[in-house]
């Protein structure tokens, strides 16, 4: 499984989101896109979109303050 990453560390949203929807649209289904972010509103947002869309998606806090979301291409 092909994995992509995206740095969005100290951007605010709708930035985040912007570039995972950007990113998404080059990558193939079944591929994995993993965003760098510090800002909690991207985990709701990112988060909520993504599942509306119907891709598989998760998150950990890899530090404090510091996250990657996984976002699974399904459609």
């Amino acid at each position: 499984m092909s994995q992509q990453r995206i740095d969005c560390m100290y951007e605010a949203c709708p930035i985040p989101l912007l570039k995972a929807l950007k990113k998404l649209k080059t990558m193939k289904v079944g591929e994995v896109l993993i965003m760098e972010t510090d800002h909690s509103c991207s985990i709701t947002n990112v988060v909520e979109w993504a599942k509306k869309q119907g891709h598989e998606v998760d998150y950990v806090e890899i530090s404090d303050g510091e996250w990657e979301i996984y976002i699974e291409k399904k459609q």
